[in-house]
C-alpha cells in the first residue's frame, strides 16, 4: 500500500468578488501546502462564486473566470489542486472543475447532472455534460501537463503519476446514475467532489452518510468539499467538508466557522499504483504521518431538538455575520415590540458576535465589521426601538428594555402616538367621518403598524446598519404582517422558521443556550408572554393565537399542505389524529382559514425581504415556494369537509 496526504477546503467566497475568491483559493492552496498536503480540492464554481444568478449568462463571467484559473495556476507548483469556474465549451456554458498538476493544466471534469429543484436554478445557466463522454478544449494559452493546444474534458479519468482521480461535482453524486460509479469502475484511486451543497437542518447526517458509503461501496477515496457562510444572501453553507475511506470519515473542517478559510486533511493508503502511457508526471512524496481522529464538538451529539437549536443559532449567526460584512454594513436595527420575534433577532445578533469573538478574537472581528474595537460591540452593532402607542403596554415595554440591557444594545423609547393621532385625523377629515373599532378594525391596526416604519427606518439609515424585518414563517404563511410595517426592512432573518420553534428556541435560550454559552434568563420576560400584535385597545386583550388559531395547528397545516402536498380533506385526517384533544369542528374552521389566507397572501409573501433558507419548508417565493398570486380558493375542495 501507499500513502498519499489529501486535503479539502470549505471557503467563504461572494459571487463575483474576482480578487477575494482568488485570494482565498490561494490562501487555501498554502495552508494545504503548509501541512505537507500533495492535493487539494476546493469547492464547486469556487472561483466566480457559486450564487451568480443571471450573471453567468453574461459571456465576461467565463472570461473572468479563465483569468483567475491563469492567476490560480502558478501556486498548484508541487500540487494536484481542483477549482471550479464556469466554462465557456464550443458555445455553451459547463459548470467544471479545473484539475491543476504541479503548475500546469491537466483538464476539466464537468458536470453532468444540474441541481435545478428547491433553490438550485442550474439548469437556466447550464448545460449538463452527456454521460460517458470525453472531449477536448482549447488550453487558451495556458500550459498544459502533456505540451498539446489543448486537453480532456468531460468525464475524464485523470492519471497523475500513477494515482487515477475522478471528479462527481455535487449534484452528480446524489443520483442513481452517478460518475462516480463509471469512474470507479474504470479503476479510480480517490473520488473527489466539489461541492455548493446548501444547509437545511437535519442535511449533516445524511450527507455524511453519502461520503462514507460512496467510499465503502466504490472502493476509493472519497474528497468532498463544500462552501462556508452565506455566500449570496439567502443560500447558506455550513462548511463541512470531508475526507473518508474506507466507509470511515478520516477527516473534517469545522461547520459553521467565521474564518473565510478552513482546511482538512489527513493521509491515507491506498493500493499501489501502476502507471499508464497516459500518466501525468507527479511525485506524490513521502506524506507526513496522520493517524489522528477527526474531533467534532460535542454539540453535534445532542439530541435531535438540541441539535436542531444549536445549529440555528451557529447558522444564523454565521449569516447574520456574513451579510453585515458583504454588504458593509455597519450592524442591525431592530424595532423590539417586547415580543418574541424581535427578541429573537436581537439575541441572534448578540450571538454573531459571542461566536465570532470566540474564534476570530475581538481584533479581527472588529475589524471585519468595521467596528472600533475599544468600544462595546453590541452598542456599535445592534440599535433597538421600542415604539409605543396608547394600546401599548407595561408588560412588552419592560421586557424590551430588559431585552436590550441584557445584549447591551443601544437602546430607544420612540413614542409614535403623536404621529398617529395626526395621521387618523387626516384620514377622518378626507373621509368626512371619524374611524371606529366596530368598523375600522383593519385601518385601525394597520394605521399602528405602518407608523412605526418612518422612524425605525430613520434609526437604520443615521446608523447606516441593516433594518431587520422580524415576521416568522407562520406569520408569512397567513399574510399576519403589515405590509411597509413590521415587514418593514432589508433582512428577514427569521422568517423561515415558524412561530412553534421561535417559542421553543426562546425558552431553551431562556434555560440551557448553546455550548460554550450561558442561559439568558432574562428571556424569561418574553417567554412568559402569550404572544400579542397589541393593536388594538388593551380592553380588547388582543391575542395572535385568537385572530388566527393555535400556533401548534398553524404550522401543522403549513407543513402538511406546502411540505407533504396535501389536499385539505387530507390534512384534517392528519390533524385530527394528531391532535385529538381539538374538535373536529373546531379543525375543519382553522383549516378553512388558514387556505383562505394563504391564497390572499402570497403578494406579501412576494415582498418579503430577503430571508435565509433553513429548510424545506421555506416559503420564499424567489427560491423556493412559488405559488400563483392571483390563485384559486380551494373553495370545493374547503367546502366538502367532513
Amino acid at each position: 500500500m501507499e500513502r498519499v496526504h489529501f486535503a479539502v477546503a470549505a471557503l467563504n467566497q461572494t459571487p463575483l468578488d474576482w480578487s477575494g475568491n482568488l485570494r482565498r483559493s490561494i490562501a487555501a492552496v498554502e495552508e494545504a501546502r503548509s501541512v505537507g498536503a500533495r492535493l487539494l480540492l476546493l469547492p464547486e464554481l469556487c472561483l466566480s462564486g457559486y450564487g451568480c444568478e443571471d450573471a453567468f449568462h453574461s459571456a465576461h463571467i467565463a472570461e473572468r473566470a479563465w483569468s483567475s484559473l491563469a492567476a490560480l495556476l502558478p501556486h498548484s507548483r508541487g500540487l494536484v489542486v481542483t477549482a471550479g469556474l464556469p466554462l465557456l465549451h464550443e458555445g455553451e456554458l459547463f459548470n467544471a472543475t479545473a484539475v491543476l498538476v504541479d503548475g500546469c493544466l491537466a483538464g476539466f471534469a464537468a458536470k453532468q447532472h444540474l441541481a435545478g429543484d428547491g433553490i438550485h436554478y442550474e439548469p437556466r445557466w447550464f448545460r449538463p455534460w452527456p454521460t460517458g463522454v470525453e472531449g477536448r478544449h482549447d488550453s487558451g494559452g495556458l500550459p498544459t501537463c502533456d505540451g498539446a493546444a489543448d486537453v480532456p474534458i468531460g468525464e475524464v479519468l485523470f492519471d497523475v503519476g500513477g494515482l487515477r482521480l475522478g471528479v462527481e461535482t455535487c449534484e452528480d453524486a446524489w443520483v442513481e446514475d452517478r460518475p462516480g460509479r463509471r469512474l470507479a469502475a474504470r479503476g479510480a484511486h480517490a473520488l473527489l467532489n466539489p461541492s455548493a451543497s446548501h444547509f437545511a437542518f437535519g442535511k449533516r447526517a445524511v450527507r455524511e452518510t453519502l461520503i462514507e458509503e460512496s467510499s465503502a461501496s466504490l472502493g476509493v477515496a472519497y474528497l468532498y468539499a463544500n462552501l462556508l457562510g452565506n455566500e449570496a444572501g439567502r443560500a447558506l453553507y455550513d462548511g463541512g467538508s470531508y475526507i473518508a475511506a474506507g466507509g470511515e470519515i478520516r477527516a473534517l473542517t469545522p461547520r459553521f466557522s467565521f474564518r473565510e478559510v478552513q482546511v482538512a486533511s489527513t493521509t491515507l493508503a491506498l493500493p499501489d499504483r501502476t502507471s499508464r502511457s497516459d500518466t501525468i508526471e507527479f511525485d506524490w512524496g513521502e506524506p507526513p504521518s496522520s493517524t489522528a481522529r477527526p474531533e467534532r464538538p460535542e454539540w453535534e451529539s445532542a439530541p435531535a431538538t438540541e441539535l436542531t437549536f444549536e445549529e440555528f443559532t451557529r447558522m444564523v449567526a454565521l449569516a447574520l455575520f456574513d451579510y453585515a460584512r458583504k454588504t458593509r454594513s455597519t450592524g442591525y436595527v431592530i424595532s423590539l415590540s417586547g415580543g418574541a420575534d424581535s427578541a429573537t433577532c436581537a439575541v441572534l445578533v448578540a450571538e454573531m458576535v459571542r461566536l465570532g469573538r470566540a474564534e476570530l478574537g475581538s481584533t479581527v472581528l472588529a475589524e471585519r465589521l468595521g467596528l472600533d474595537s475599544e468600544q462595546p460591540f453590541m452598542a456599535q452593532l445592534l440599535t433597538c426601538a421600542y415604539q409605543p402607542t396608547e394600546n401599548s403596554g407595561p408588560v412588552t415595554r419592560d421586557a424590551a428594555e430588559r431585552t436590550a440591557a441584557a445584549l447591551g444594545a443601544r437602546y430607544f423609547v420612540l413614542d409614535v402616538q403623536p404621529m398617529l393621532d395626526a395621521y387618523r385625523s387626516a384620514i377622518e377629515a378626507a373621509l368626512g367621518r371619524g374611524l371606529d373599532w366596530k368598523r375600522d378594525d383593519l385601518t385601525l391596526q394597520n394605521l399602528q403598524a405602518r407608523i412605526r416604519s418612518p422612524s425605525i427606518w430613520a434609526l437604520a439609515n443615521e446608523a447606516r446598519a441593516i433594518l431587520v424585518a422580524t415576521s416568522n414563517r407562520s406569520e408569512a404563511a397567513v399574510g399576519y404582517t403589515t405590509m411597509d410595517g413590521d415587514s418593514s426592512g432589508g433582512l428577514a432573518p427569521i422568517s423561515g422558521v415558524e412561530k412553534s420553534f421561535v417559542l421553543a428556541w426562546l425558552r431553551w435560550m431562556e434555560h440551557h443556550g448553546p455550548e460554550g454559552a450561558a442561559p439568558r434568563p432574562e428571556l424569561g420576560a418574553i417567554t412568559e408572554q402569550r404572544p400579542t400584535a397589541e393593536l388594538r385597545p388593551p380592553s380588547a386583550a388582543q391575542r395572535d393565537e385568537d385572530d388566527l388559531m393555535p400556533y401548534d395547528v398553524l404550522d401543522s397545516i403549513e407543513e402538511l399542505y406546502i411540505r407533504d402536498r396535501l389536499a385539505p380533506q387530507a390534512v384534517l385526517d392528519t390533524l385530527a389524529r394528531r391532535f385529538p384533544g381539538h374538535p373536529r369542528e373546531a379543525l375543519i374552521g382553522w383549516i378553512r382559514r388558514f387556505f383562505g389566507l394563504w391564497v390572499r397572501n402570497q403578494w406579501k409573501r412576494e415582498r418579503i425581504a430577503p430571508s435565509f433558507h433553513l429548510d424545506d419548508e421555506s416559503l420564499d417565493p424567489k427560491t423556493w415556494c412559488r405559488y400563483p398570486i392571483l390563485g384559486g380558493d380551494w373553495g370545493d375542495e374547503l367546502e366538502h369537509l367532513t
